[in-house]
């Protein structure tokens, strides 16, 4: 006669003793049904929490108290800071953006031995002045050269299409559009 095969849950999985089998015994449906603990160094090993070191937080630069002010850490107070621009730096830099880009080459060894003037920024504006001079320079947009168009892949034109079909003494509000 061939042996059975039957997977025995107290191999694999934790068992009450005493008082506790006998109560449970009493109280569950199928006592011969597994508590669904596992045998702690059966299934995983090493199992959890058996190895004898400590976890330590490896140190970054975050970690040095003295590299890491709160002030630095306080996001409730990292209120924007304010940006001024000047009307002088204002025109000077939309002229400079508005002429051609040009890359000025490094002087020679030569020149800066014999003491060339280097090329310096440029003198401020009014920024009226800037203004006028970039529009007379070229026009934004004329008939040629038109604005750019809102991008639409198409152009749809709603129609009106037949209703679908209801009782025709019922209210509908459905109207039907292609």
């Amino acid at each position: 006669m061939a042996a059975r095969k039957v997977a025995d849950h107290t191999l694999y999985h934790l068992s009450p003793k005493g008082f506790w089998k006998k109560f449970r015994d009493a109280i569950v449906v199928d006592p011969e049904i597994s508590s669904g603990l596992p045998i702690q160094g059966v299934h995983r090993f090493p199992p959890p929490a058996s190895r004898p070191e400590r976890y330590a937080t490896p140190a970054t630069k975050a970690s040095d108290p003295a590299q890491n002010p709160y002030w630095k850490r306080d996001v409730r107070r990292a209120y924007p800071q304010l940006s001024v621009v000047t009307q002088s730096e204002l025109s000077t830099l939309m002229l400079e953006h508005a002429r051609a880009q040009q890359v000025i080459a490094p002087p020679t060894e030569a020149e800066v031995a014999e003491g060339a003037p280097v090329p310096t920024a440029q003198t401020s504006f009014d920024l009226t002045e800037a203004i006028t001079t970039i529009a007379a320079a070229r026009k934004a947009y004329s008939t040629s050269q038109l604005p750019p168009l809102p991008p639409s892949a198409t152009k749809w034109q709603p129609q009106r299409a037949e209703d679908s079909p209801h009782d025709p003494t019922a209210y509908f509000p459905m109207i039907m559009v292609k």
